[in-house]
């Protein structure tokens, strides 16, 4: 005989026996339950990952922090949703507001960038930066078809063709055919001639115009101007510089490229995601005749992001993304990267200063690659020191370097610092405690054997009873400061 049980908030369970009411009444208890109480292991490790957010520098380029709102829609019910397909065009019911939302992402992406909708598409379904690389590829490339990008070693990306002598590292230089252009080994500056020469020896499909660890605008109409040559699709990777152009405060890749992708957190400031912008309409107009040629690149990269790589779009992604553009539309987000550059440029004067070599001379942007062979030490053993002290920075190859597991580089990042509301002069303070971190680096590294001494047998010294109230004193100074500064996100996660 069937049952019918009360749950605990008054909801009947058809079907459950007597004994299971209790337990159907606890699910339901466990399905509104906090995070604090329902798993405190997970909530503990959150928790211990603010304290560090809040009470270290995070220096790293490619991170920052996003605002209260944007982690709100990020964590709301937009994630239960699946919505395969495109607005009006889904593979299942139920997607009235996820169209909207959806919509509403493309417009203000399109608004943000001043970009004409008849002129330019958007896709805002890419789940990061590198499914929107590999998507464009997968769209506008052939299986081995040729592309050039800029070379890992010299400030490119993994996802921009990278390989080496031995072994293809990224499936980029795996499905598709990779030669990287290069930086001038003396000056760090990308050698254009040199790229114009190869890509007409090399004839690349698709040119890529990005950076991961470059200090310097990108001449984009030089490099249109070698595509158009040979024929080739140029596509800007402007992941890092996204918030940047929005502003203003860089030259922007959409008047000279074809395609453009970038990621959503980074000088941007959404949540993780990606975008791919691509253009529409008339492409050429025939001189003779007057026939127009089209853009037939929308079609192709939709169906390369769905159904070719992706499945459902992650809604609550799209959602954090599509505030995370509003708030760039706004005189606050432009003052703010106004201040990412400065506070980049007073750090790399700063470390210059004290004597150290700023790949390039120096910045237009938001980070810098410091080259620490002129000290005679490397970036492995410096981001370890500087990761004990609460200093977070990542170890880089530099223009030169011979080996990617011994780079040579720090790559220093302002952008996260910049929205916790630092200015230059605190930017000084943060070059004066790198520098004392240095210091101590070289100091360890002597009481290892030198250079030749390894990474492991490095770190062993770092333990040792002469370095380890070094290490404290300067990590207390870097905690006591950092917790001056407010921390942007939610109050307790």
């Amino acid at each position: 005989m069937e049952s019918h049980s009360v749950s605990g908030n008054g909801v009947v369970a058809i079907g459950v026996k007597n004994g299971d009411a209790e337990l159907w009444a606890s699910h339901n208890s466990m399905m509104l339950e906090p995070l604090s109480s329902n798993d405190t292991e997970v909530f503990d490790i959150i928790v211990q990952e603010k304290r560090r957010q809040r009470r270290g520098l995070e220096l790293i380029a490619s991170e920052n922090f996003a605002s209260c709102a944007v982690l709100e829609a990020l964590g709301s019910c937009m994630n239960n949703k699946y919505s395969e397909g495109y607005p009006g065009l889904r593979y299942y019911g139920g997607n009235e507001y996820v169209d909207m939302l959806e919509r509403l992402c493309q417009k203000r992406a399109l608004q943000l960038y001043g970009l004409d909708p008849q002129a330019w598409g958007i896709n805002v379904q890419p789940y990061s930066g590198s499914p929107a690389n590999f998507a464009v590829y997968t769209a506008l490339v052939e299986p081995h078809g040729r592309i050039m990008g800029l070379d890992l070693p010299d400030g490119g990306h993994l996802t921009h063709g990278f390989m080496t002598d031995k072994k293809k590292i990224s499936a980029t230089s795996i499905f598709f055919e990779s030669m990287p252009y290069k930086v001038d080994p003396v000056t760090g500056l990308i050698n254009y001639d040199r790229l114009q020469e190869n890509a007409r020896l090399f004839h690349p499909k698709l040119i890529i115009a990005g950076i991961s660890c470059y200090s310097r605008n990108l001449d984009y109409a030089r490099m249109r101007s070698i595509a158009d040559e040979n024929g080739a699709i140029l596509m800007a990777d402007m992941a890092h510089i996204s918030g940047l152009v929005a502003a203003g405060v860089v030259p922007s890749p959409f008047p000279h490229c074809h395609v453009v992708t970038t990621t959503t957190h980074k000088t941007l400031r959404g949540c993780r995601a990606g975008l791919i912008f691509y253009r529409k309409g008339v492409r050429s107009v025939d001189a003779k005749t007057g026939k127009e040629t089209m853009y037939n690149l929308e079609s192709l990269i939709n169906q390369a992001v769905f159904p070719g790589l992706q499945g459902g779009p992650h809604n609550h992604a799209i959602a954090g993304v599509a505030v995370a553009l509003k708030q760039a539309m706004t005189p606050e987000f432009k003052m703010y990267q106004q201040q990412v550059v400065k506070n980049c440029q007073s750090l790399a004067a700063r470390l210059s200063h004290h004597g150290y070599n700023i790949v390039t001379g120096g910045s237009d942007n938001h980070l810098l690659l410091v080259d620490l062979r002129t000290v005679d030490t490397d970036g492995s053993r410096a981001e370890k020191v500087l990761e004990m002290v609460s200093i977070a920075c990542n170890k880089n190859t530099c223009p030169g370097d011979k080996s990617a597991l011994r780079p040579s580089g720090l790559r220093l990042g302002s952008p996260a610092l910049t929205s916790r509301g630092l200015m230059e002069q605190d930017f000084k303070v943060i070059a004066d405690f790198i520098h004392r971190g240095i210091q101590l680096t070289l100091e360890v590294q002597a009481a290892a054997g030198g250079k030749a001494a390894t990474i492991k047998e490095f770190k062993e010294k770092l333990a040792d009873t002469n370095f380890v109230p070094k290490l404290a004193d300067l990590r207390d100074a870097v905690e006591a400061f950092a917790e001056t500064f407010p921390l942007p996100g939610m109050p307790v996660l």
